[in-house]
């Protein structure tokens, strides 16, 4: 069976040396997927139905985190870059981020009796501190996490199925911390709805989960290996090499097809995801199927995942975007239409709200598979043009910016939201305990409802399917550029065909004889490259490793 379930993924070898390193390196990622999705679907509320904050000041809680996150991403990018270390760039990184995580996690879930309504300003920049705190541990483990697959998985298949592998992770990590969260919830008293009375599960939730998320992490850690950095050379740090380091990031025409891309996909799911959960509990009124609607969603995403896969593995990394993210536009598009009002949902609306749950992130998967299995490939194209290895560096880049515009959506959400007036915390729960009757928000509060989860997101998802059918590398050529490289890297000089220089040069944005592979070493000699039987490029250091490995598997007969 394990054989037949390799054959259809198309991983090649036996399990210790084909499969298990993916899931060696994919346990963080029960950590990167868990811990985001519990607070993307349960921080905010928490902090203005617990404890009791205004959605601006929660809202700037987001934002001046998230900020903070992006500036330390560029500086942790390029310590990784710059270690020099017998266990390689990256792995120890993890290992030192546990304590931190340890930490924060479980502070976040906790206001130690601040209460929002008395003290704001104290709640507010207590928060601020521990999310920072919090930002700081994921910078620490997620930035070196990610900048080592490249290394591990050189291949442009191979890395898809590495990502694969993470996807699965990240449901390992977000199904079980959803039902810890859900189980305490409702064993507390807090399943159907969020009060200040919540206090107490949420800090049992934090210390969970936060014991949880460090051992995924110490078992990467415990079971990945890296090859050595001592050999590489670090250049003088000073300000002036540190912005030629991001500067030569953005003349890479790929990185910034893939950029803008990413950005217009974040800016859908961020808008959504920030007011997804007003969306359920003040437009829609039924936030008593919250967990259920999260659940639906989650098999929705991951059932997605063999499709999405399957196309990838067929027909290059750009095809399932292309396909399933309409779904993702026909979900949000009910949005538009849900009903309002003081009432009870009708059958009509909770069945139409469990349609978008489905259509939802069933589609927004496809862009998200995009972006996850292109960004490892850039690195190779940054190679082309300055010579060198940088993970990290084209890492945080990205990051840099598309968290300092998170931040900022994020703080546009809630100051959108109040803008409209919309109502929560207490002043809700408190008129529905009276009363007996659910809150009805006024038509402007609905109507910002409405613009935050379905109008920006609709708008975003379509430039961002748009920008992706901009995107021109494919496998084929990512495998010349690293055949390339791979040859000028061993004499000095690499001949390619008109053709061939023609494609670096589009995926590049660079003339070629600007670039490093352009710059000629050793002009008396020509190296083309080479081809299989198929027309497959031949990787020059992989060819030799296969011809290492024969003999020593002879040697060793």
């Amino acid at each position: 069976m394990g054989e037949k379930i390799k054959k259809a993924i198309g991983v090649e070898g036996d399990f210790k040396s084909a499969i298990l390193p993916m899931i060696n390196y994919s346990y963080t990622n029960m950590f990167i997927g868990g811990a985001g999705y519990i607070i993307s679907m349960y921080f905010t509320i928490f902090l203005t139905d617990v404890v009791n904050i205004s959605l601006r000041q929660a809202s700037t809680v987001v934002m001046i985190a998230t900020i903070w996150d992006a500036v330390t991403d560029p500086v942790m990018g390029m310590v990784t870059d710059r270690t020099r270390s017998k266990y390689g760039k990256h792995r120890r990184y993890l290992l030192w981020g546990i304590p931190l995580l340890l930490v924060s996690y479980s502070l976040l879930w906790n206001s130690y009796g601040i209460n929002g309504k008395e003290n704001p300003t104290g709640a507010m920049v207590y928060f601020i501190l521990v999310y920072m705190l919090y930002k700081t541990a994921f910078t620490v483990i997620s930035v070196p996490h990610t900048a080592m697959l490249p290394e591990l998985a050189p291949e442009y298949n191979l890395r898809t199925q590495y990502n694969s592998v993470g996807y699965l992770f990240n449901s390992a990590g977000m199904v079980p911390a959803f039902g810890i969260v859900v189980l305490i919830l409702g064993l507390c008293g807090s399943g159907d709805d969020l009060t200040s009375a919540s206090k107490k599960p949420f800090l049992i939730i934090g210390i969970i989960l936060s014991v949880f998320f460090s051992a995924a992490v110490f078992m990467t850690f415990k079971t990945t290996r890296e090859q050595s950095s001592l050999d590489i050379k670090n250049e003088p740090l000073d300000i002036k090499y540190v912005l030629r380091e991001y500067v030569l990031v953005f003349k890479n025409r790929s990185f910034r097809q893939y950029f803008f891309m990413s950005l217009a996909y974040q800016f859908s799911t961020g808008f959504y995801n920030n007011s997804k959960v007003y969306y359920i509990k003040y437009l829609a009124n039924q936030y008593n199927k919250y967990a259920l609607f999260n659940a639906i969603a989650g098999v929705a995403e991951a059932g997605a995942f063999p499709l999405n896969y399957a196309l990838t593995m067929k027909y290059g990394k750009k095809k399932c975007g292309n396909l399933v993210t309409p779904l993702m536009i026909a979900g949000l598009a009910i949005g538009l239409i849900m009903q309002h009002g003081g009432g009870k949902a009708s059958l009509i609306w909770v069945l139409l709200m469990l349609l978008s749950m489905i259509l939802y992130p069933f589609g927004m998967s496809g862009l998200g598979f995009v972006s996850t299995n292109i960004f490892p490939d850039l690195t190779d194209v940054d190679e082309l043009i300055t010579g060198r290895r940088r993970e990290g560096v084209i890492a945080t880049f990205s990051t840099l910016i598309k968290k300092s515009i998170s931040g900022v959506m994020a703080a546009m959400v809630g100051f959108t939201l109040q803008g409209f007036g919309l109502v929560t915390g207490d002043t809700v729960s408190q008129y529905e305990k009276t009363t007996g009757e659910i809150f009805a928000q006024s038509e402007n509060a609905i109507l910002g409802v409405r613009i935050c989860v379905a109008v920006i997101p609709i708008i975003s998802a379509i430039i961002s399917l748009y920008l992706l059918k901009k995107f021109k590398m494919t496998g084929d050529d990512h495998t010349m550029i690293r055949a390339a490289v791979a040859t000028k890297h061993k004499y000095g000089s690499v001949t390619l065909t008109n053709e061939e220089i023609e494609r670096c040069e589009l995926i590049s944005g660079q003339k070629y004889e600007n670039t490093w592979l352009g710059q000629n070493n050793n002009p008396l000699e020509e190296h083309g490259l080479d081809k299989n039987e198929d027309g497959k490029y031949i990787i020059l250091i992989e060819k030799e490793n296969e011809k290492k490995q024969l003999e020593e598997a002879n040697a060793n007969k």
